[in-house]
Formats: structure tokens, sequence, C-alpha cells
């Protein structure tokens, strides 16, 4: 059987970068003392998640690919020997930056990226003002491990993307997150907002027939403009197989890592049992391309 224990690190950041990043070479070298062959970050690990507010100075974060967090990450992978996917806020042109993950194979060199497609404008997520949309399109990662299907979080709503990286081949999805609750909510609200984000994703797994990890952010980051009382990340970071069951789950409180072992295999099976993509209409899916069906 074809088995790999993957690591989900679950992390709270704060303002300071480099305590961040030391956290982070600690949790990724703690998975893989525990058998961790596969590691995946949250969204925008380096940093705090600064999409709260439109900022001009706060794309000084930005890097090219290859950079600094590139090459941080390209060692911590080697020397530990997994495959790493990261989350980076990236630099590719003077104004042109984009959300992208990068994922690193065991040797340390970058197997691939990905750039987020999906780009959220809302309330404390004002993504638009920094990220311009992917246009690299749906296309998992080969890594020595397989074909990963990355994406990022705003991502995570799309049944069509998660579609499209099963339909290239992905044998898993993964979707590095940044998302939590306003403190204005109430308890009903906090509660129908996380279990749509888990139920979005494990249907991904259901409909795809494929293992789901999502790894979000944990813990309170302030609003620096004062205006809202700031985000309080879920956390709740999982996996599923690949009919939705739950493989494991992490609190909503605190920082947490988490190694899970997945079975690659069970994909097949499971595929056979229920044969979704056998029984596809795709003679009518014209209008799945139109914005609206008037």
């Amino acid at each position: 059987m074809r088995k790999i224990k993957v690591g989900l690190i679950q992390q709270s950041n704060t303002a300071d970068i480099k305590a961040n990043l030391m956290n982070l070479a600690k949790s990724i070298e703690a998975c893989a003392i525990h058998g961790a062959q596969l590691i995946v970050l949250q969204e925008l690990h380096n940093s705090l998640y600064f999409c709260q507010t439109e900022n001009p100075n706060l794309f000084d974060l930005a890097e090219p690919i290859p950079g600094p967090s590139t090459g941080f990450y390209s060692e911590l992978a080697a020397a530990n020997k997994v495959v790493l996917v990261t989350s980076l806020f990236e630099k590719r042109a003077p104004g042109l930056y984009h959300n992208t993950a990068v994922v690193f194979d065991r040797d340390g060199s970058i197997a691939g990226k990905y750039r987020k497609m999906h780009i959220p404008d809302d309330p404390a997520y004002y993504e638009k003002f920094y990220f311009t949309p992917g246009d690299i399109g749906f296309k998992p990662i080969q890594t020595s491990l397989g074909k990963l299907g990355v994406l990022v979080c705003w991502d995570q709503w799309y049944p069509e993307a998660a579609r499209l990286m099963a339909l290239n081949g992905a044998e898993l999805l993964i979707y590095p997150t940044a998302i939590g609750w306003e403190s204005n909510d109430t308890d009903n609200e906090k509660a129908r907002q996380l279990n749509a984000w888990i139920i979005s994703q494990r249907a991904h797994a259901v409909a795809n027939g494929l293992p789901v990890i999502s790894v979000n952010r944990v813990g309170h980051e302030p609003d620096p403009s004062g205006q809202t009382n700031g985000i309080l990340f879920w956390g709740n970071s999982f996996v599923a197989g690949p009919q939705g069951e739950f493989l494991a789950q992490a609190g909503n409180d605190h920082a947490e890592n988490m190694v899970v072992e997945i079975d690659m295999e069970r994909s097949e099976n499971v595929r056979r049992w229920w044969p979704f993509l056998r029984d596809r209409r795709i003679d009518e899916f014209e209008g799945l391309t139109k914005r609206f069906l008037d």
C-alpha cells in the first residue's frame, strides 16, 4: 500500500517576521522527526495577515521568486528531506504582485508554484489591492511524492477549481488558508461560517474522490486601522479522506502541529465505487463558462 505522512502547521503569527520564520523552522523539523514526508504551511505564513487594510507601504513585504524566502524554505526542505508547501507574497515585476504557493521537493529544489486565482475583496480581506489574479491555471505540481493540487484560501469555495485540479491528475487537494471571524459576529453566525468552510472542502473531497488538506492560521490579529476589532483566525486545520471523512482536525484556539497518514491508494477504490468522473455530462456543461445564464 502507498501511504504518506503529512504534517500540518497551524501557527499563530506576530509582527516579528524573524520569530515567525524561526517558529516555522522548529515546527517543520518537529513534523519531520515524527515522520512527515509532506508538510503544508498556512497562507502568507511569514507575517501577519496584512490585507486587513489597504496600505501601499506593505508591498515592501513582497519578494521575488526565487528570493530570500525561497532560499530559506529550500534549505529547510532539503535538511528535513520533506516536500514543503509554502505561501508567499510574490513580487513578479514593479507594480505586479501575486499570492503564490511555492512547493519544494525533498532535495530543496522548487518543484513548482501556483498563483492564487480567486482574489477576495471583502471587509478586512482587501486582497484585490495587493494581488493580481493568477495566470498559471489549475495545474498540479509534480513532486517525488506525487501530483499536488495546490490551491489557496478563497479558491476553496469554488468547486470548479478543485475539479480542474482533479481532471489534471492531482492526487491531493491542498489549501493554505487564512480565514477567521469578526468579533461582532454572533456565536450562531460564527458556527455557520466555520461549518460552511469545512463542508465546502469536504465536498471537494467527495466530488473528486481525493484527500483534502486544509491548513488555516489561528489566533487574533488586530486591525491596524482600528476600524474593526481585527480577525480571530479560527484554525480547525484538517485532513479529509476521499469520501469526505475526517482523518484529523486541529482546534480553533491555539497553534498546533499534526502529522497524519494518508492512504494514497484509497482514491482509486472510492472512484470505482462512486464513478462521478465517468458520469459527468460534459456535453451539457458549456454554461459553466458563463458569468450568469439569463
